[in-house]
């Protein structure tokens, strides 16, 4: 459902409300929309009185009111609540006919909808999307940086624990305090969802970083149970959706141009906008294939997963991008970018030729967005120490280095192994994916494993169920693998390995260690942890080793 669509009240309604010195009363302040509604008020100078079910104790995301003067009540919403306040907004969970709203409108408390707090209040503020299968998180967190490093205060939602990219965080973002937006706006392949994100934030500027193959399989809206498959270019079209809503806002959009299904894009949207492409020249890893929009394969001279330069008969082909990062040392971080303003010098702080595409598209941003010198831009790369959870080396055990890195999808799976292995040299990795691409993606993500580590350790339910598979075929001459190999390669713990979750988590933090105690009995140079449970039990991982 499109957010404005959670509207109680006409534009002619909402124009003719008096909000002067009234006190609105937020239900749900310990849940993420009514935290983030809550502080958007109050950025405006309005008074708030929140409620929630839960305890003081249990409100998960409380820190963030430290900076503010709210009033709440704790485990209910007591007639006190009511007394003291003019309007309500309910979560847009809360069902129409909820007591708590029943007595609100008894009372003649006017009900303030989530659409009618987008529609009152608006974003009034430069922003940028950033969208893409890999590197958004990177790439959003690396320009974020750079701009405090340069004095720019970008609106933060303070939500512990929580992505930037759920839901409606990033359209509720957009309307606190700060100086501009840079928001990381994923996707889970539902079709309106990434151009909603673009319609409530009013984004000028956007920056796609890739399309893989990812989200091939989501919950069907009407039941969890029940999954709906889709093609790789119907998720395509999803992503596709930052072009149509830059491009509707006459925009700047800042590209990819190594991926030939963004460029293809272009030619299935009648992008209205400004676009920049980017990309990079190096040595050139292996031919790979992905679907062309015209129904062929399109073959590619990769660098990285699913990128590169390429060539269709139906005339999708590389072209040399606006801004080229050439002269690439992986061993000194540094590279020289080629651009309509000149050659410049860059060194970053990332290792990887992945990190180099994410530094790139974020120079490009900060000079067009940031309005910054190459100067400060150099200053933010250089003070960057990464993303939590990607490329992050948690603990060291016996000088041997142990990372956690969120790659959860073949091409992003296949391109972390290959920057590792290109460093450290013999890795072993510890996989505790779920594919949100389904069994085939958990097949694809152990095949790009076998190509890259020297020893694999399937950590959760599905990553083993494929391990099972592969050595059984392999035994049964029925597969292109090696059977001694296989066996040579896994390496299994003494756990069952039950599933951990019906969705993307993978493993549980039992899971999770134990594939950490079998990998550290591995002779490999590094040790390192994919998917979203090695992400969310982070601290276990680093406690555990710890201990060692």
């Amino acid at each position: 459902m499109n957010s404005l669509e959670l509207s109680s009240m006409s534009d002619e309604e909402l124009d003719s409300l008096d909000l002067d010195n009234k006190t609105f009363g937020v239900i749900g302040v310990c849940g993420v929309v009514g935290n983030l509604v809550a502080r958007i008020l109050m950025d405006r100078g309005f008074t708030v009185v929140g409620t929630d079910i839960s305890s003081k104790e249990d409100c998960r995301f409380y820190s963030s009111f430290e900076d503010y003067d709210i009033e709440i009540f704790f485990g209910g919403h007591p007639e006190e609540f009511f007394k003291k306040i003019d309007f309500i907004v309910p979560p847009p969970s809360m069902s129409e006919n909820a007591k708590v709203l029943d007595l609100a409108l008894k009372k003649g408390i006017k009900i303030i909808e989530l659409g009618d707090i987008f529609k009152l209040f608006k974003p009034e503020k430069p922003v940028i999307c950033i969208s893409g299968t890999n590197g958004k998180t990177t790439t959003t967190t690396l320009l974020k940086h750079i701009a405090y490093s340069a004095g720019i205060k970008p609106c933060e939602h303070n939500l512990k624990g929580m992505q930037g990219n759920n839901e409606f965080i990033p359209s509720l973002q957009t309307r606190l305090n700060g100086d501009l937006a840079i928001l990381e706006t994923g996707t889970d392949g539902t079709s309106g969802g990434l151009k909603s994100i673009i319609d409530l934030t009013h984004a000028n500027f956007g920056i796609l970083t890739n399309i893989t193959v990812d989200h091939l399989q989501n919950p069907h809206e009407n039941d969890e149970e029940d999954f709906i498959t889709r093609s790789f270019l119907e998720y395509a079209k999803v992503k596709g959706e930052l072009l149509k809503g830059i491009g509707e806002n006459n925009g700047t959009l800042i590209y990819n141009s190594d991926d030939p299904t963004i460029v293809g894009l272009f030619k299935e949207i009648d992008f209205k906008g400004n676009a920049i492409s980017f990309g990079i020249e190096d040595e050139l890893s292996r031919v790979g294939t992905k679907p062309c929009w015209c129904g062929r394969d399109i073959e590619i001279n990769e660098l990285i997963s699913g990128c590169g330069s390429f060539e269709c008969e139906c005339g999708i082909k590389y072209e040399k991008p606006m801004y080229l990062a050439k002269n690439i040392s992986i061993k000194d971080r540094t590279f020289t970018l080629e651009s309509p303003e000149g050659e410049s010098e860059f060194t970053i702080s990332l290792d990887g030729l992945h990190n180099v595409y994410n530094a790139v598209g974020s120079i490009i941003a900060a000079r067009r967005f940031l309005k910054l010198s190459d100067e400060e831009i150099q200053k933010g790369l250089l003070s960057f120490k990464g993303a939590v959870g990607r490329m992050d080396i948690v603990a060291e055990v016996d000088g041997k280095p142990i990372m956690v890195d969120y790659a959860h999808n073949p091409a992003g799976v296949e391109t972390i192994l290959k920057e590792i292995r290109k460093i450290y040299g013999d890795t072993t990795v510890v996989i505790t994916i779920t594919s949100e691409s389904g069994h085939e993606g958990d097949i694809g993500i152990l095949e790009k494993a076998l190509d890259n580590v020297k020893y694999i350790v399937p950590a959760s339910h599905d990553s083993r169920l494929v391990a099972d598979e592969l050595l059984k075929s392999a035994k049964e001459a029925s597969a292109d693998f090696d059977y001694e190999t296989l066996k040579n390669t896994f390496v299994f713990t003494d756990i069952s390995l039950k599933q951990a979750s019906n969705f993307t988590l993978g493993a549980n933090t039992e899971q999770v260690i134990e594939g950490v105690k079998a990998a550290l009995k591995t002779d490999s140079n590094i040790i390192i942890i994919l998917g979203e449970a090695g992400f969310k039990f982070r601290s276990a991982i680093i406690n555990y080793c710890r201990e060692l």
